[in-house]
């Protein structure tokens, strides 16, 4: 279970929850502009635009969960384990796997606009990176400084829809998600007014009644409308300071604590990290379960003209500022 939301305030922030129930080695991967991306079915891409995410790295191969490029162009995938659905090989297709999809669009892309147009002629194959590391089922988020589309590879084919909300989670389809946000059109950040029954004197007795009925609850669809909620009614100042942390703020809404989510035997399912990455700038913030302080890793301190990726290994043991 994840989200991923975008957020503007000053400047523009990308980023997601990765909900698992267990960590996976994952780091902070650079990927800079000449390092070789050869695709399956889509021969080899030398030279691209630098990107920065989360991922998996495997034999010197970036496997990304989430990544921004250097134009600000980002993408996080989700699980979607019911409706994922990835074809075969089709000729006059750019023939891409799943888990080349981040870097392939990334690598070649600088906006919303140039990714529609590369999607217009993409199949997702159903190719996997190993044996031992099958495809996983994944739909997409996508936006840059412009706006966010979610994509979407199920039965029927390839399915693009504009988001407007700005939040992505998992299963059901994107299209029920958005029809699931009419049931809570009621939902108010103001104090709601009494309109029960006419005559009848009701008055709130607390603050945030207005939103009383926001589903807590960790999911799918009741993480959708909750971040949503709490992304479009987000009022913070524009400093990168202030920004940085209500984007954290907004993300640990939905988060997952340990022990409410039992997955089987002895596993619970967590938030394994948070990320926020600075569209704007390229800076890589996060978070993981086990600690909880912001860390950043800056990819414009690096050398984006080199040839192999750069791996930051995630700082998850607590740290904790002793005040005394």
């Amino acid at each position: 279970m994840c989200t991923a939301i975008t957020y503007t305030s000053g400047e523009h922030y990308f980023g997601r929850n990765l909900d698992l129930d267990c960590f996976r080695n994952e780091t902070v991967v650079i990927t800079p502009r000449q390092y070789p991306f050869a695709f399956r079915r889509a021969g080899t891409l030398s030279r691209h635009y630098a990107m920065i995410g989360m991922a998996l790295a495997v034999d010197g191969y970036p496997l990304y969960y989430d990544a921004t490029n250097e134009k600000g162009l980002s993408m996080a995938g989700l699980n979607f384990p019911v409706s994922a659905e990835y074809k075969a090989e089709r000729d006059g297709y750019d023939n891409i796997t799943p888990f080349e999809f981040i870097p392939w669009l990334l690598g070649r892309c600088g906006t919303l606009t140039e990714a529609r147009q590369l999607l217009s002629r993409m199949n997702l194959l159903d190719v996997s990176f190993s044996p031992e590391l099958p495809l996983a089922p994944l739909h997409w988020f996508i936006a840059d400084q412009s706006g966010a589309i979610v994509v979407e590879a199920v039965k029927e084919g390839l399915q693009v829809y504009d988001n407007p909300v700005g939040v992505l989670t998992n299963e059901p389809p994107f299209g029920y998600q958005m029809l699931h946000l009419h049931h809570y059109m009621q939902l108010t950040c103001e104090e709601p007014r009494n309109s029960f029954a006419e005559g009848l004197e009701l008055k709130p007795y607390c603050t945030g009644m207005g939103a009383m009925g926001l589903p807590g609850d960790p999911s799918s669809p009741s993480r959708f409308v909750r971040a949503a909620f709490t992304r479009l009614n987000s009022v913070s100042g524009s400093s990168e300071e202030e920004s940085v942390g209500q984007f954290f703020h907004i993300l640990d809404s939905v988060g997952e604590t340990r022990g409410c989510t039992h997955t089987g035997e002895d596993r619970y399912g967590i938030t394994v990290y948070t990320s926020c990455c600075n569209m704007d700038r390229g800076i890589y913030y996060y978070t993981t379960y086990e600690n909880r302080q912001i860390s950043a890793v800056d990819m414009h301190r690096e050398n984006l003209d080199g040839a192999e990726i750069i791996c930051y290994p995630l700082r998850n043991r607590q740290s904790i500022y002793l005040q005394n």
